[in-house]
């Protein structure tokens, strides 16, 4: 037999040390987080906020999230799916649709802290650089840190019109136009970089979607109406998606809250293990028993089970 050398001894496997769940689950960049949620020691357990930005593959989510030992506890939230409720019906999940859900979350978060009348933002939405820090306020403008999880920063992202629409809502997060839609770094040392805000601003009101809709209709219309369905089937073409998003801006200003769910009242009636609902419906819903008839339950299935052995026996 060849020798084989033994490269992690018992003496490894007793010192390893199992990595934190989500770290294993690949879900928590922990480096990241223990950089974002450190808080100074001289600012006396102060909290410390986060604006995060998430993507599925349906829909934008951001959240103003604080740390305490309990967990994250979520100060407030928004969704691109509640975009609904202010005329964006479709196409939760483009650069457009993040800048309302950042926007929407951030006149939430400082109607929630009595700061609404006192930060707008910025209500002229041309892409331009801002920085309501830079305004001058009695009270310091309330500051979060932009949290975007495992996503990679790269120019152009989604979660940047998100960010976008956070700082145009009022709140402070500290950041740069780099990454933004229409920023050209210097090609040559010495040279200043170039930032085209209107670039920037065609992004936030859907221009790129605008232009695809319009060229996949004169091209090829059958795909149109393929990928194009929902908005079809909505009424909006590529001429309405401007004032579609001007006025979705217009109505999270004037009321971020929404609207609320109506509550079903809807009563019910037991018949055995059947739940019957005032509106109509049946369910089935198991009877409890107790631990004395579970446990008869238990005995009798042996029982018949060791019976029929017995008869295949025999």
């Amino acid at each position: 037999m060849a020798f084989v050398k033994v490269l992690k001894t018992a003496a490894y496997f007793k010192r390893f040390q199992v990595q934190k769940r989500r770290r294993r689950e690949g879900k928590t960049d922990y480096y990241a987080r223990r950089k974002m949620v450190r808080q100074d020691k001289n600012k006396f357990n102060n909290r410390k906020y986060r604006f995060v930005v998430r993507f599925t593959n349906k829909r934008c989510i951001t959240q103003v999230v604080y740390a305490t030992l309990r967990g994250d506890i979520v100060v407030a939230a928004a969704a691109s799916n509640e975009l609904t409720d202010f005329g964006i019906p479709v196409g939760h999940k483009n650069y457009a649709a993040a800048y309302a859900t950042g926007l929407l979350c951030a006149r939430r978060t400082l109607k929630k802290f009595g700061l609404d009348e006192k930060f707008k933002g910025k209500e002229e939405l041309d892409g331009e650089e801002y920085h309501i820090e830079d305004e001058e306020n009695e009270q310091r403008p309330f500051k979060c840190i932009l949290d975007v999880g495992l996503r990679r920063t790269c120019v152009g992202h989604r979660m940047w019109g998100a960010l976008k629409g956070a700082v145009d809502g009022g709140l402070h997060v500290p950041h740069s136009c780099k990454n933004f839609p229409g920023f050209k770094p210097a090609e040559e040392k010495g040279q200043e970089s170039e930032y085209d805000a209107e670039a920037h601003k065609e992004r936030i009101f859907g221009s790129h979607v605008k232009e695809y809709m319009e060229m996949l209709q004169e091209e090829d219309p059958t795909k149109y109406e393929a990928h194009f369905s929902k908005f079809i089937a909505e009424g909006i073409d590529a001429d309405k998606m401007e004032d579609m998003y001007t006025e979705a801006h217009e109505k999270i200003r004037e009321d971020p809250t929404g609207e609320k769910a109506e509550k079903k009242d809807i009563t019910y009636e037991r018949d055995d293990e059947t739940m019957k609902a005032s509106d109509g419906t049946e369910h089935v819903r198991s009877n409890k028993i107790s631990l004395a008839a579970r446990k008869e339950k238990v005995a009798a299935k042996i029982a018949a089970a060791q019976a029929k052995m017995m008869e295949d026996d025999e």
